[in-house]
């Protein structure tokens, strides 16, 4: 500030030149009063102490003769107010009559010593001073940071006027002592002044007004405030370096104003949310604040569902999509959905192990009162249209075989050798339309969610949980309502008779997967009816397989994990084998019973969701040379063509060898089969049928649209936990792995048979489809979906000295 031209702009505050003091004492004190102040109201001038430029006065006397002096001094105050803005304003060439005139902008030739601004890059501005020409147009500059560079005279920006041998390494002190003049409130008065005029002026012309004078330091600094400023004044003209500038509207000055405040208090917002994450990520697992403390209140509510639509890719709009990117930016994350996912697993938002896809397809996870009420309602009603017409089948001794952890067990099994040595088998369908009627709230629900989703965390189920499990399902012991479908098969397995009736059953055991097999196995006399079973199901694989079926059984693997939210949850994995005999049996009594309902349907004329899938252009011959199961399996699967429905009649299914086929077995899980049971009921009763092949066109159409996604949710949220099962393997852990196929050189697809997880590895020279080799796991991450594994390499050598 020890500067001629730093002395003059404080000088200037208490004595001329008058616009010095009209700058720093005038608009301090007063505005216009026809101007709105942006927030503020009306502007009106204050009554306050009156004291500029030697003018003083002491106020004693009684309250009438102060209030009488005050109102002498403030008329005396505003006319000497006036005369110096006159002054002023003439000073820049505004004529007293305030007619417009136009502001000629000269041009400044670069040469050797100016100071000037230039763009060195689109976010950045810097001084520099010329040096010397490079080539026609450029110059060479040495600029604040020390740093010789070549500029082209697009690049300049302003050029300071008054300094033509201006020495580099001033500039820093210049830098300095210009930013100790910077004051943003200059320019609301400046414009308060100028808006009257409606003039053009010059950034030196206005350094007069605010400043005092256009000398170097003060036209830069008023070039800078020009340049910050996005309220008060409009750039209207620009050539080269040399820009003019007029008032902006006191309309748009309020607009912008206003927006500049409600950005402002949101930037304040934003900062004190980002505190408050910082501050919950900082702190242990256990004590983090708990998912409600985020939505007590709405302004913090509105931050944090900005960034959880953001991290699921699920943003209403634009506005929420820029909250969330702002978010991630104060924290100094990178602009993506995992950063903001990571985010809010660290704050205690989400789980470690949050499924994103839930959210992301807000799916349905709980039935509404309205529903739940309905579904109690049907719980306590008795009455049964089918009660005359129920087959006593308590006499039968009835299995219901499925995994440990079902809850909605909808169908059972039963089996006599017959005097002829034929086998009779019954198959016991749960009857849920025996108490939810058609178009009713409840059937309404299980529409629109088409099909119970089962997931490795929790179970969705289609119908509300407790009239699902409690009054649908079969029950062990207790007497239950049923659509039974009785065969009688010929000794080739093909089918001799049928029936379809409505029934009541006592199933005797509930067995899983597991405990049907090992009673299989322990081939006890008392469980007879178990092995006449096992014995129709090997009849019906012979005859399929006769019929051109394919068989796709493989090794499937399911994970049941507890207490999900916890960061380390307990996964239990199952591997199933489906060529196992308990998973044999039950497989070819469903597909028994589709086949039947289907050609029930076809002789009767009876419009339901028929089922097919015709055979690949390849011939299963193709693959005859690979291994049985899993490896065979994998290669007709990548060959079979696209289901295909038909609502008429039967088509043929041809990868499980029937002429027709109809999902009939899961009407509690599926709301498809729950269709055909709306059929079959009705028929039975001899009234009309619920649907036309249409309308049955249509509601299967958009149930499979919920089928296909949840079977996706399925896919995506079974491999995410099978990839964390493998995260926390001990490392170096070996797996045995099946190689299905080859995808390009080394590169094979392989099938971890622990685990039941497909994956690719680099495998060693020599190694050929169907061989089991060795591999460990070198990455898994689930979030990811990422998972790297490598084959253990056998030392040969080694081997040869062991067996030596």
């Amino acid at each position: 500030m020890n500067s001629p031209m730093a002395s003059r702009a404080v000088t200037g505050l208490c004595s001329p030149p008058l616009c010095g003091f009209i700058c720093h004492r005038f608009f301090a004190h007063r505005r216009p009063s026809h101007i709105r102040s942006p927030g503020l109201g009306i502007w009106s001038p204050p009554l306050s102490r009156s004291r500029c430029s030697g003018f003083s006065l002491r106020l004693r006397s009684s309250p009438r003769q102060i209030h009488s002096l005050v109102e002498s001094v403030m008329e005396e105050l505003e006319s000497i107010r006036s005369r110096k803005r006159l002054r002023a304003l003439n000073k820049v060439g505004f004529p007293a009559s305030k007619e417009l005139s136009e502001v000629k902008l000269g041009k400044r030739v670069l040469q050797k010593g100016l100071l000037l601004e230039f763009r060195k890059d689109p976010q950045k501005l810097l001084l520099a001073v010329t040096q010397k020409p490079d080539g026609k147009k450029n110059w060479m500059v040495y600029d604040q940071n020390g740093t010789v560079s070549s500029i082209k005279p697009q690049q300049v920006t302003y050029i300071v006027p008054g300094i033509e041998d201006f020495d580099h390494t001033d500039i820093p002190a210049f830098i300095h002592k210009a930013q100790d003049l910077l004051d943003p409130t200059m320019l609301e008065y400046a414009w308060a002044e100028l808006l009257e005029n409606k003039k053009q002026v010059t950034v030196e012309e206005l350094a007069e007004i605010i400043y005092g004078s256009s000398e170097s330091l003060e036209s830069y600094c008023t070039h800078l405030l020009l340049s910050k400023d996005d309220i008060y004044f409009n750039e209207i003209e620009r050539k080269g370096s040399h820009t003019a500038y007029e008032p902006r509207p006191v309309v748009q000055v309020e607009e912008l104003s206003h927006r500049k405040r409600v950005k402002e208090e949101s930037e304040k917002e934003l900062q004190e949310f980002v505190g408050l994450l910082k501050s919950a990520k900082a702190k242990p697992v256990h004590s983090k604040p708990p998912k409600s403390s985020w939505t007590s209140e709405e302004s913090i509510e509105r931050w944090v569902k900005s960034l959880e639509a953001y991290a699921v890719d699920a943003c209403e709009n634009e506005e929420q999509k820029k909250t969330a990117g702002n978010i991630l930016k104060a924290m100094g994350l990178l602009k993506t959905s995992a950063a903001a996912v990571n985010l809010l697993i660290d704050i205690g938002y989400f789980p470690v192990h949050v499924n994103l896809d839930l959210l992301k397809f807000n799916i349905r996870t709980e039935h509404s009162d309205e529903v739940l009420l309905a579904a109690e309602d049907l719980m306590m009603q008795s009455a049964d249209l089918d009660e005359v017409s129920r087959k006593d089948l308590t006499f039968l001794k009835v299995y219901a075989i499925d995994v440990d952890e079902a809850d909605e067990l909808d169908d059972a099994l039963s089996a006599m050798r017959l005097q002829d040595g034929r086998i009779r088998i019954w198959i016991h369908v749960a009857d849920p339309t025996c108490l939810v009627k058609r178009q009713s709230i409840v059937d309404r629900e299980a529409l629109r969610r088409g099909t119970s989703i089962f997931l490795p965390t929790a179970t969705f189920p289609m119908f509300p949980e407790k009239l699902a499990m409690e009054s649908m399902s079969l029950q062990q012991g207790k007497l239950c309502k049923a659509v039974t479908v009785s065969v009688t098969l010929h000794q080739d397995g093909s089918i001799a008779e049928y029936t379809i009736d409505n029934s009541i059953i006592r199933p005797t055991y509930m067995l899983t997967y597991e405990s049907a097999t090992e009673l299989l196995h322990l081939n006890l006399e008392e469980e007879a009816e178990l092995r006449l079973l096992s014995e129709a199901a090997l009849l019906r694989l012979q005859w399929r397989r006769s019929q051109g079926a394919i068989d796709t059984t493989t090794i499937e693997p399911r994970i049941k994990v507890v207490n999900a939210d916890d960061p380390e949850p307990s996964i239990n994995l199952y591997v199933e084998d489906q060529s196992d005999l308990a998973m044999r049996l039950v497989s070819e009594m469903m597909i028994l019973c589709g086949e039947v309902v289907a050609t029930f349907g076809s002789h009767n004329n009876i419009p339901l969701p028929y089922r097919g899938q015709p055979q690949s252009n390849i011939s299963s011959s193709a693959f005859s040379h690979l291994p049985e199961g899993p490896v065979r399996s994998a290669a007709f699967v990548r060959i079979m063509r696209a289901a295909e429905m038909d609502f008429k009649k039967p088509i043929r299914h041809d990868i499980l060898g029937v002429p027709g086929y109809v999902q009939f077995t899961s009407p509690i899980r599926r709301y498809v089969d729950l269709l055909a049971h709306y059929q079959i009921k009705a028929f039975l009763r001899n009234e009309p049928l619920p649907f036309s092949s249409g309308e049955l066109e249509g509601i299967t159409c958009l149930v499979n649209m919920h089928v296909k996604f949840a079977r996706r949710l399925y896919n995506s949220n079974l491999r995410y936990w099978l990839l964390e099962y493998l995260r926390r393997q001990t490392r170096g852990r070996k797996f045995r792995a099946l190689i299905l196929r080859f995808i390009k050189d080394r590169v094979a697809a392989i099938l971890l048979v622990e685990v039941g997880i497909q994956a690719s590895a680099s495998v060693s020279v020599g190694n050929l489809i169907g061989d089991e080799i060795e591999v460990v796991i070198e990455e898994a991450h689930p979030r990811d979906d990422v998972l790297s594994l490598k084959e253990v390499l056998v030392d040969q050598e080694a081997i040869t000295e062991e067996v030596s």
